[in-house]
C-alpha cells in the first residue's frame, strides 16, 4: 500500500480569535472577534474593511507582536508564542535606518543574522538591482523620493527569504502613478520567491489586482471576516491594465457590494461619537 504524504500546513492560520485592549481608564476594547482565517503556503490575501475593523490587528498577532486574547494563531502549523521567525513585515512608514545608506540598509537583516558582511553585501546588490535602484547603494534614506524608499524596505525584508510577508497599506503614502508602479514591482517580486502574503488595504482596486484572495472585514469593534473572495484574475498581472478586465469590473462590483454596509456601519458609528 502506497503511503500518501502528508499535507503541508496552513502558512498562516487563525481560528476563533479574539484580541482585547484595555485602555488607560480600565475599559475593555475588542478589536478582533471570532475570527477565523486561512492563508495557504504561496498564497496573496489581501485584506480590507473600514477603519477600526482590526486590519492592523491581525498582522500584528500574525508576527507574534501581541497574542490572541482568545483563538489560536498558528504559522506554518506551530502555535505563535513569540516573535514569528521568518515573517517580514512593511509599514505604513518605512522602516529603513535613516543612518544607513541603501547598501547596508538591505543587508542589515543578513548583517543581523551572522552573515559576513562580504556576502551580505553581494546579496544586499543582487536585491537592490531586483528593486531597480542599483547604482544608489550609496544613497542615504533622505536622498531618496518616497517610492524608492518604498522599493529599499522591499529589498529589505525580501533579501531575508520570509515565508511569510506582512503589510500593512505599505503603499498608501504615494501617488497613484508610483503606488501601481510599486504594484506592479511586488508582484514581480513576489512571483520570485512566492512567500505568503497578508495585504492590508483600504484600496479595493489595489486589493483585486494584486491578490489570490480577498478578505473584507466587518466594521469594528469587534471585527471579524464577513466574507471571503477568490481572484481568479491570470497572472502575472499589470496592475493598470487588470482594472479594464470585464472580469475585474465584475469582482469589484460583488466585493464592493459586501463592503460598502460594513463601511456605511462605521461612519454611522464615528457621526455618532461625535455627535
Amino acid at each position: 500500500m502506497t503511503t500518501q504524504p502528508a499535507q503541508a500546513p496552513p502558512a498562516i492560520e487563525l481560528r476563533g480569535v479574539r484580541k482585547d485592549f484595555r485602555s488607560p481608564g480600565g475599559e475593555i476594547y475588542t478589536a478582533l472577534r471570532d475570527v477565523d482565517l486561512t492563508v495557504r503556503v504561496g498564497e496573496f490575501c489581501a485584506v480590507v474593511g473600514p477603519t477600526g475593523c482590526g486590519k492592523s490587528t491581525t498582522l500584528t498577532l500574525v508576527a507574534g507582536m501581541e497574542r490572541p486574547t482568545e483563538g489560536s494563531v498558528r504559522v506554518a502549523g506551530q502555535e505563535v508564542s513569540g516573535i514569528t521567525s521568518g515573517a517580514g513585515f512593511m509599514f505604513q512608514t518605512d522602516a529603513i535606518l535613516p543612518w544607513k545608506n541603501v547598501l547596508d540598509n538591505v543587508a542589515a537583516g543578513p548583517r543581523y543574522r551572522g552573515v559576513a558582511k562580504r556576502t551580505a553585501h553581494s546579496n544586499a546588490r543582487d536585491w537592490i538591482r531586483r528593486v531597480g535602484l542599483a547604482g544608489f547603494e550609496d544613497r542615504y534614506p533622505h536622498q531618496l523620493s518616497g517610492g524608492m524608499r518604498k522599493r529599499v524596505a522591499l529589498a529589505q525584508n525580501l533579501i531575508n527569504e520570509p515565508r511569510i510577508l506582512l503589510m500593512d497599506e505599505p503603499f498608501s503614502a504615494l501617488d497613484v502613478q508610483t503606488r501601481a508602479l510599486m504594484s506592479n514591482e511586488l508582484l514581480g517580486l513576489w512571483d520570485q520567491t512566492h512567500p505568503a502574503v497578508v495585504f492590508v488595504t483600504h484600496d479595493l482596486e489595489e486589493a483585486i489586482a494584486l491578490a489570490d484572495k480577498v478578505v473584507v472585514m466587518t466594521a469594528g469593534p469587534g471585527g471579524t471576516v464577513k466574507a471571503e473572495f477568490p481572484i481568479g484574475l491570470p497572472r502575472p498581472r499589470v496592475v493598470q491594465e487588470i482594472r479594464f478586465e470585464p472580469e475585474f469590473v465584475d469582482l469589484y462590483h460583488r466585493i464592493w457590494e459586501t463592503l460598502r454596509a460594513e463601511v456605511d456601519i462605521a461612519y454611522s458609528r464615528t457621526r455618532a461619537r461625535a455627535a
